[in-house]
């Protein structure tokens, strides 16, 4: 028997969630559930921990286990969970998939393996054997060329559709054309690229997951909101407006996501501290435009929240 899935759950608007450092830049367990309730506070529809702008891969696999551990804990299941539990082998990424699992998250999600350019029937057991050990757990693939190597393609993607796990694909490629191809081939489709919610939207993209929605969710919720209501126009003017923040924020020397932690301090949420070598943290020539990147953010929600 075939048990049709209720997919309504992921359509909106998911931060992707940023890596919580205390002042000696380990994990910090109340950063983590101060930046989790803000988010929340905003109205976000769920929260995509431990991908890219959770500087993952800087991780090790018991840090990101308590990560996830607090964010879910503050969470309450009031709003969607998707855990990233991809590493770059089998073993610790179903450890990081039963764990994830066992605190009762809506989905897990899975870059493929990085550095070796593997064969399709390699990542597709890679992706298989971490689903297997969140076996009531959904599964969304999640497709990053330019930073993974490996692209995904349609005949990948209809063999893990033949695991009923598997649900769909947060898309970071930047041609809209995939969003149509994979939302074809059945999957429910997450827009990755943050500058083109709106375009990704309309190609039939359910949601969003991004990593500068956490410094200004309210404006691409409305974007979400707009595009459901045909105010095309409207959400245009505001994708617009997301854009030139985000070309102003990596400007910056300093990495993005130093930037956009202190952005969202600066604007009197949570602090999250900054980022783990061999990122780089801001650097003083950094922070005139990190306060005009403030202002712009402040600005916009003036404007359009």
């Amino acid at each position: 028997m075939i048990i049709m899935k209720n997919l309504d759950k992921y359509k909106g608007i998911f931060p992707a969630f940023y890596a919580c450092y205390d002042d000696n830049g380990d994990i910090s367990p109340e950063r983590v559930r101060d930046l989790t309730e803000y988010l929340i506070g905003k109205g976000v529809t769920g929260l995509y921990v431990g991908g890219s702008s959770g500087e993952c891969i800087y991780q090790s696999v018991a840090e990101r286990k308590l990560l996830l551990e607090n964010v879910v804990a503050q969470a309450k299941g009031r709003i969607v969970i998707i855990a990233h539990v991809a590493c770059n082998n089998t073993r610790d990424s179903m450890e990081l998939a039963a764990h994830a699992e066992s605190l009762g998250v809506d989905a897990i999600a899975a870059i493929p393996p990085i550095y070796f350019h593997l064969s399709p029937e390699a990542i597709a057991k890679y992706w298989n054997d971490i689903s297997s050990a969140a076996p009531n757990t959904d599964f969304v693939i999640y497709n990053i060329p330019q930073l993974a190597g490996v692209a995904l393609s349609s005949s990948l993607l209809r063999e893990m559709m033949k695991n009923p796990q598997v649900i769909g694909v947060k898309n970071s490629s930047m041609p809209i054309q995939d969003i149509e191809m994979w939302r074809d081939e059945g999957a429910l489709v997450f827009n990755g690229p943050d500058e083109q919610l709106l375009s990704g939207l309309v190609a039939g993209a359910a949601g969003g997951i991004g990593g500068t929605y956490g410094v200004m969710p309210e404006l691409y919720l409305k974007i979400f909101r707009l595009v459901q209501q045909n105010k095309i126009a409207e959400a245009r003017e505001i994708q617009d407006e997301c854009c030139h923040i985000i070309y102003k924020m990596c400007s910056c020397r300093g990495n993005m996501y130093a930037v956009i932690k202190e952005i969202i301090r600066l604007n009197g949420g949570a602090n999250a501290g900054g980022v783990r070598a061999p990122l780089l943290n801001l650097c003083e020539e950094d922070m005139g435009t990190v306060k005009r990147c403030a202002e712009m953010v402040r600005n916009a929600l003036k404007k359009y929240c």
